[in-house]
């Protein structure tokens, strides 16, 4: 008898429990990094300005509980917002099940382990500026958030 499919390779999105659903953050942060937006052109542009809730260390919210209420324009994702929003990095948990692809080898339903997110450079620990601290946005602008790290890309199995 063969082993039961995890779940994100059976479910899709909308149909995940909300443990099931929080379990596919992989806990990297890039997500709650300031993004800006050409009115013009529409064009994306990542920062390295962290959110003020961000821990810098753990890349966990300080306060995941309450952030919508301490950082109003904080986005709280589903299933239908994943599908929309542009601005999700390519190596998003959500995002890939929503493309129908696997979680790779350094995601910690994969791995069994919170650390190899670190380990792979897919994290933002050791990258970001506080938001308190930035002032201009703009002379914060960085392409490694919408990049797969190389760490990352490589498809060796977890240990």
């Amino acid at each position: 008898m063969s082993p039961t499919p995890p779940f994100w390779r059976e479910k899709p999105l909308s149909a995940m429990s909300r443990a099931e659903w929080e379990s596919l953050c992989d806990g990297c942060g890039r997500c709650c990094l300031h993004k800006l937006r050409d009115e013009d052109t529409d064009r994306l542009a990542y920062t390295n300005v962290a959110c003020r809730l961000l821990d810098g260390d753990t890349c966990q919210c300080k306060d995941y509980a309450n952030r919508k209420a301490r950082v109003p324009d904080c986005v709280k994702l589903t299933p239908k917002r994943v599908a929309a929003i542009d601005w999700l990095p390519p190596t998003c948990a959500y995002r890939l099940v929503a493309e129908g692809k696997d979680l790779p080898w350094w995601h910690p339903l994969v791995s069994g382990r919170a650390e190899t997110v670190h380990e792979a450079g897919v994290s933002v620990r050791g990258l970001t500026v506080p938001e308190r601290e930035a002032e201009d946005f703009e002379d914060h602008v960085v392409t490694w958030p919408g990049r797969w790290p190389p760490g990352a890309r490589n498809r060796r199995r977890a240990g």
